[in-house]
């Protein structure tokens, strides 16, 4: 409790007037990996067996991390999504959203996971404070998910999805990454499991990011792809405005099911992203694609104020110029997308450089 209550003594009277960046694009959302380790290896994201960890002395405690987001809502950030790697490996993460929580300008504490281990600590979360969860799936077929995490899970997955309603969660969300000559064949039929759950499915363009996950042009289904196959089976879609920051452009099928697609790879969208990414080792990224992030662990760890804290953030972001996605699109355009891609030695001498480690 004594912990809880210096977090606590942070917390300035009220919030700085939001910051922009070069572009205009406001701090808003932020991502914060509890660990880079995970207990899948899918195709996508960590395909390799073997990963150079980061060292658990640098990793962030979950009162530093709370203090951390303390200075990013003083800047403007509100919404909070729990990520990783697998976010519920890391153990009592009930009382990271405690902690969180006492900071009223935190409107909103998501959670992306895996499902694995959902079962065994909804009940926590759901009372500790958490306000949404997002489940990764990407296939109905047991036989599939072997095929692309590498692990016999599919049902503790289920299990996992099948809590959420129970514990008295609302708005769960199943995130696929729709990838051509995998799981193509299955769009409809996750739609309509999903409604069974009373969830949204959101559709995410495969990503080029970091460069073991095997990643080519070609087995990208893209938005118009996706849109166009599942218009064959239920009729006209209708676009749903109002999309504002958010990644996901919704739609509407006849039946008035709702879905999302994160077109990331074909129509990015840099140009509204507010998402700020620090990593469980309090390195801070200002977009997924970043080849480098700010070392925040340091500062903080060697006493660094409040106010320098701040200004290390604020200065960082009114910088920032990144748009990473509309950079790969350009990079496509001259034939040199999949020629740009990180090496996988660069990849083994720096864990930061993957997408486990920064939250993807």
């Amino acid at each position: 409790m004594g912990d809880e209550r210096e977090v606590m003594s942070h917390l300035p009277d009220r919030a700085i007037a939001p910051v922009v960046d070069t572009y205009d694009r406001p701090l808003r959302s932020l991502r914060l990996s509890v660990t880079d380790r995970c207990n899948l290896r899918c195709k996508y994201c960590m395909p390799e067996e073997e990963y150079v960890w980061l060292p658990r002395e640098d990793v962030l405690s979950f009162e530093e991390m709370a203090t951390l987001t303390g200075y990013f809502a003083d800047l403007g950030i509100d919404k909070v999504r729990l990520t990783g790697g697998e976010p519920l490996l890391r153990r009592d993460l009930s009382r990271l959203v405690r902690l969180l929580l006492q900071d009223r300008r935190i409107t909103e504490i998501a959670l992306t996971t895996n499902g694995i281990l959902l079962a065994d600590q909804v009940q926590d979360l759901y009372e500790a404070g958490l306000h949404r969860i997002t489940v990764s799936l990407d296939t109905l077929r047991p036989e599939r998910f072997r095929q692309l995490t590498r692990r016999d899970e599919f049902a503790r997955v289920i299990e996992g999805i099948e809590s959420v309603g129970r514990a008295g969660f609302s708005g769960l969300k199943l995130d696929i990454v729709a990838i051509r000559g995998f799981n193509d064949d299955e769009l409809v039929a996750l739609i309509e499991f999903a409604k069974h759950y009373r969830a949204e499915v959101r559709f995410i363009e495969y990503m080029d990011v970091g460069g073991a996950n095997d990643w080519s042009l070609d087995k990208v289904l893209s938005r118009a792809a996706i849109l166009e196959r599942l218009g064959e089976h239920y009729g006209p879609i209708e676009t749903i405005p109002g999309r504002g920051a958010a990644p996901a452009q919704r739609f509407l099928l006849p039946d008035r099911t709702t879905f999302g697609i994160i077109p990331s790879t074909t129509t990015p969208f840099c140009s509204r992203c507010d998402r700020s990414r620090v990593t469980a080792d309090g390195l801070w990224y200002l977009c997924l694609y970043a080849p480098a992030g700010t070392d925040l662990r340091k500062p903080l760890r060697s006493g660094v104020g409040p106010d320098e804290m701040r200004r290390i953030i604020q200065a960082g972001w009114q910088s920032r110029r990144d748009r990473g996605a509309e950079e790969r699109k350009v990079l496509e355009g001259l034939g040199l997308r999949e020629g740009g891609l990180i090496g996988i030695d660069r990849l083994r001498d720096d864990p930061h450089l993957e997408m486990h480690a920064r939250g993807g």
